[in-house]
C-alpha cells in the first residue's frame, strides 16, 4: 500500500471549538448494526475460482462462527467525535477546522488516521468490540464464497470507491490531496453493493481494522470454528481495501496487516457485537453503549 500521510501533527480544541462539536454531536449517525446469523461460511479463496488471490488467502476452508451483529457503516466522524469529547481526546489530525473540528462535508464520511488502540477504544466505550478477521469477511461475502460483497463481478465506478488501476485522475494531478484529506464518501453510499446481511462498503472507501493479530501464514493452521488469530504477533489485520487501493485490494478475502500505532488516510474501521450483549441490551439490562 501507498503510505502517504502526514506524520507528527497534533491538534488542539480551542473553546469555541469545543462548543461547536457539543452541537455536532446530536446530528443523526449511522449506528444501526446487522445481525449475521450462526452458520459456517466459505473463508479465504480458491485460485480456480479467484486468480487475484494470493498465499495468505489459502487454503479456503468452511468456517463455523457463532451468531453477531456487526455496524452496517464505517464508523463515522460523528460517531468518533462522540468518544473524543466524552474520553477528552484531542482532535484528529484532519479535523483542523473552526478549532478542532472537520468540515461540515465530512459528518457522514468514515473516520481515518485512527490507530487499532482507537478503534478498540472506540468499540469498547461503544459497548462493542472490534470484529474478527473472520466475523469481518462472513459479513462481507455471506456463506458461497463470492469474491465481492455484491458477488463476482469485478468492482467498478457504481460500486467501491477505491482506485482502481492506481490513482485516479483528480488525486494523481493534486498529490497535496494525498498528504491530509482524501476523496472519501459517505458511508451510506453503493446502496446496489451491500454484503449478503446488507452491510455497506466493505470494499473501498476506508480499510478497515479487525481485532486479530496478523499472520500471513494463519489460515494453515487455523481452528474452523470461531478463529480469533494468532495469540501473538507485531501487525493487527486490517480488512476490504480503500480509497487508494487497485481492483485486487478491494476482494473481500484479501488480507493485510500493519503495525497496531499506524494512523492512515486510507484506514477506519466498524465495531462487531456478541448478540448474547445485544440480547442484554434489549432486555433493559443497563449496558455502557457510549451512543448518548
Amino acid at each position: 500500500m501507498l503510505a502517504l500521510d502526514v506524520a507528527d501533527v497534533t491538534r488542539t480544541w480551542t473553546p469555541e471549538g469545543k462548543a461547536l462539536a457539543a452541537e455536532r454531536i446530536k446530528l443523526p449517525a449511522h449506528d444501526e448494526m446487522m445481525r449475521v446469523p450462526a452458520g459456517p461460511f466459505l473463508m479465504g479463496s480458491n485460485k480456480r475460482v479467484d486468480k487475484n488471490a494470493y498465499q495468505p488467502e489459502f487454503p479456503q476452508r468452511q468456517v463455523h462462527l457463532d451468531a453477531y451483529d456487526i455496524d452496517k457503516f464505517e464508523v463515522t466522524t460523528v460517531q468518533f467525535l462522540k468518544f473524543v469529547l466524552a474520553e477528552n481526546r484531542d482532535p484528529l489530525i484532519d479535523w483542523q477546522y473552526d478549532g478542532g473540528n472537520f468540515q461540515e462535508t465530512m459528518v457522514n464520511h468514515p473516520v481515518m488516521h485512527v490507530t487499532w488502540f482507537d478503534a478498540e477504544a472506540y468499540c469498547k466505550w461503544a459497548g462493542k468490540r472490534l470484529p474478527t478477521e473472520a466475523e469481518w469477511e462472513k459479513a462481507a461475502r455471506g456463506e458461497d464464497g463470492r469474491i465481492y460483497p455484491w458477488g463476482n463481478e469485478m468492482a467498478g465506478l457504481s460500486r467501491a470507491n477505491f482506485g482502481r488501476t492506481g490513482l485516479s485522475g483528480p488525486v494523481r494531478d493534486r498529490p497535496e490531496r494525498l498528504i491530509l484529506y482524501p476523496p472519501i464518501i459517505s458511508v451510506d453510499k453503493y446502496d446496489n453493493a451491500v454484503s449478503p446481511y446488507g452491510a455497506f462498503q466493505m470494499g473501498g472507501n476506508v480499510a478497515e481494522w479487525v481485532a486479530d493479530w496478523y499472520d500471513k501464514d494463519y489460515y494453515k493452521t487455523a481452528p474452523d470454528r470461531n478463529p480469533k488469530g494468532p495469540d501473538t504477533g507485531t501487525q493487527r489485520g486490517f480488512r476490504g481495501g480503500g480509497w487508494i487501493d487497485s481492483t485486487p485490494s478491494v476482494r473481500v478475502s484479501q488480507r493485510n496487516g500493519t503495525e497496531p500505532k499506524t494512523a492512515m488516510n486510507w484506514l477506519g474501521f466498524r465495531c462487531a457485537r456478541d448478540v448474547k450483549d445485544a440480547n442484554q441490551m434489549s432486555e433493559g439490562k443497563p449496558q455502557q453503549t457510549g451512543l448518548r
